[in-house]
């Protein structure tokens, strides 16, 4: 019968780490990707408007500042995948990983996310 090794010295365990660590890469740059395309979105509604309705658009500009901020939100998660990454990484060869703990930031950056969506949705629904 083998001995099944401690999750320190499991390679699949630091495999699972570097996993978790390029999902939230991943994540980042999706935030930063859609928020770009947000932002230029609302540029390019404002410049095609008048020619098709050859009225001058009003434009709140909400475009630009929730495509910043996404861009801003994938940026500050990129920075705390690479912190995350790096503690566990630290905790694992220390011997002082402990299984089961919750992360604050991602439940936050999930609450986060979802309240911003909800936003959105309301403001989509009210300014049709």
């Amino acid at each position: 019968m083998t001995q099944t090794p401690s999750p320190q010295q499991d390679p699949r365990t630091y495999l699972a780490v570097e996993r978790t660590y390029l999902a939230w890469l991943r994540t980042g740059l999706a935030l930063m990707g859609v928020g770009f395309a947000v932002a230029r979105f609302g540029l390019f509604l404002r410049e095609i408007q008048p020619s098709i309705t050859h009225v001058p658009q009003r434009s709140s500009g909400m475009s630009v500042v929730v495509g910043v901020f996404l861009v801003g939100l994938g940026v500050f998660v990129n920075l705390f995948a690479i912190r995350q990454y790096m503690q566990l990484v630290r905790e694992l060869r220390d011997g002082a990983w402990r299984p089961g703990q919750v992360s604050a930031v991602a439940v936050g950056l999930a609450l986060l996310l979802a309240i911003c969506g909800t936003g959105m949705a309301v403001y989509l629904v009210a300014f049709r």
